[in-house]
């Protein structure tokens, strides 16, 4: 009996050291244990986005305007921060009101799940074309919502992006329920009317936005988009060759996206000079990651083996070397990467100080990426988010 009362006395003893080291866990880990039961990585903050563009037949300069300003918005978002942690970027993509599609769908199909590839965000939004069609918001908005894994993480900023210029409230689906969905996914609903801002109002888009805490914002999606030119630029656009030199492509994967990088660097030239270099430095930056195909970014990860690795699938120059050859190779290839992305970062201050004072005396009149840094920054404050 003293025997089994000693036992009941030390497991006591146990459990009141294992609940004291309990409570002293900070409040973030608690409220982070709670709320992302189904993250893999409690600790990682997301920004994520749904842009659920209108592409009906009169909406062809709301999609150049998204083709070209993307890397402006994803440079802007490389400077936030979460309680010190970098967060990362995923950006979902529908279109919606185009004829082409499914009239049993309304008219919606959702283009990219969440994803931080920015190479193939830049892709779906270069095959997107327009087409006449009935513009369904509420039902759009509703469809993101089921469709993608929003998660339970609190610390994460949930943002849905809607531009339209049909009024909000047509479609089966009320845009009123939606938001309230929208709500109890802690989802902000921002919306984006492209047209007179009074008319945006009158269509509703306004109380679309309210009813979430999000913002009303309107633009004028046919306005010329005005880059400025500055004595940084050519110098961008050469380091840019040189950063894509230091990619090493591996797995089934490998050589298509490498394709695909270079064929995004090609469209983003092909809009203007300027774009190319905003991309440019948008590949400088954290948020410019490509761990599912490049040897270099994928290295860097905790459960990345060179044991695994099938050298078949590596460049031909690359295939017969040993594994020691192979980590020598990709850390100078790291080297060189960071070196040149850091001449980028440091060319681009520059950049920005030109075109601050060149636009001091241009148009204030919003563009898409405006408003959209705007909404973004404002309603990230209210979740601890910073700006360096």
């Amino acid at each position: 009996m003293k025997t089994l009362f000693k036992t009941a006395l030390l497991v006591l003893a146990l459990t009141s050291i294992s609940c004291n080291s309990s409570n002293k866990k900070t409040k973030k880990e608690n409220r982070l244990a709670v709320n992302t039961p189904i993250e893999k990585d409690t600790k990682k903050q997301f920004i994520k986005i749904a842009l659920l563009l209108d592409t009906s037949n009169s909406m062809d300069g709301l999609i150049d305007q998204a083709k070209a300003q993307l890397w402006e918005i994803v440079n802007e978002l490389s400077y936030a921060k979460c309680e010190h942690e970098d967060p990362e970027l995923k950006i979902a993509l529908y279109e919606y009101g185009n004829d082409r599609l499914e009239s049993s769908d309304g008219y919606i199909r959702q283009v990219l799940d969440f994803s931080g590839d920015l190479d193939e965000i830049s892709e779906k939004l270069f095959s997107l074309t327009t087409n006449g069609g009935s513009e369904h918001c509420g039902e759009v908005i509703q469809t993101s919502l089921n469709q993608l894994k929003w998660g339970n993480n609190k610390d994460d900023l949930k943002l849905i992006f809607i531009a339209g210029n049909e009024p909000f409230t047509q479609g089966k689906i009320n845009y009123k329920d939606a938001t309230t969905n929208a709500i109890e996914k802690d989802v902000i609903v921002n919306t984006i009317f492209c047209g007179n801002y009074n008319n945006g109002i009158n269509g509703k888009w306004l109380d679309g936005a309210k009813l979430t805490g999000g913002d009303y914002l309107n633009i004028d999606q046919n306005r010329e988009i005005i880059h400025i030119s500055t004595p940084y630029d050519d110098i961008i656009i050469q380091l840019n060759s040189k950063l894509n030199k230091t990619y090493v492509s591996y797995g089934s994967q490998g050589y298509s996206k490498m394709r695909l990088q270079s064929a995004q660097d090609d469209n983003a030239m092909e809009l203007e000079e300027v774009v190319a270099v905003k991309r440019a430095v948008s590949k400088s930056s954290k948020m410019y990651k490509n761990k599912s195909w490049d040897l270099v970014d994928a290295e860097k990860e905790a459960d990345f083996r060179y044991s695994k690795l099938d050298k078949k699938t590596l460049p031909k120059e690359l295939q017969n070397k040993s594994t020691e050859e192979l980590k020598v190779y990709v850390k100078q290839k790291s080297v060189e990467r960071v070196k040149i992305q850091k001449e980028i970062q440091e060319l681009n201050k520059k950049r920005t100080a030109y075109i601050t004072e060149k636009r001091k005396a241009s148009s204030s009149e919003e563009t898409l990426d405006s408003a959209m840094i705007k909404a973004i920054k404002k309603q990230a404050k209210k979740k601890n988010y910073t700006w360096k």
